[in-house]
């Protein structure tokens, strides 16, 4: 793995828990769908295997509930993911700190200077 690409993934290890958060707020989904919906979004490095432990987090901290549903491919039932009452409440207030935090860094790597770049 790159810096690069191991810098990204520690960023967004921070916040990977307010992305899923946001996107089952908009319906709920099942894991790969997840991963669609943050692809689609700009986060293609996420995969399942990223998402299934965080998910199993979340839902020991009581901020997503569960329930299975048939398959529409005639598979197995599939666990969707919904935000609790209390993952509402975690959206909420955590949506303002990240933008407060992106913001001050923003603000501070505006004025960094790269040597040799033009």
């Amino acid at each position: 793995m790159t810096v690069a690409a191991s810098r990204r993934t520690e960023l967004l290890r921070g916040v990977l828990d307010l992305c899923l958060l946001a996107v089952i707020s908009e319906s709920p989904a099942y894991g790969y769908e997840m991963t669609k919906r943050l692809g689609d979004r700009g986060l293609v490095r996420v995969g399942e295997g990223s998402i299934y432990p965080l998910l199993g987090r979340l839902e020991r901290d009581g901020l997503v509930e569960t329930y299975r549903a048939r398959s529409s491919n005639g598979g197995p039932p599939r666990k969707y993911y919904r935000p609790s009452q209390a993952g509402r409440v975690a959206l909420a207030i955590g949506l303002p700190e990240w933008r407060a935090t992106r913001d001050a860094v923003d603000a501070v790597l505006a004025s960094a200077r790269i040597e040799g770049a033009s």
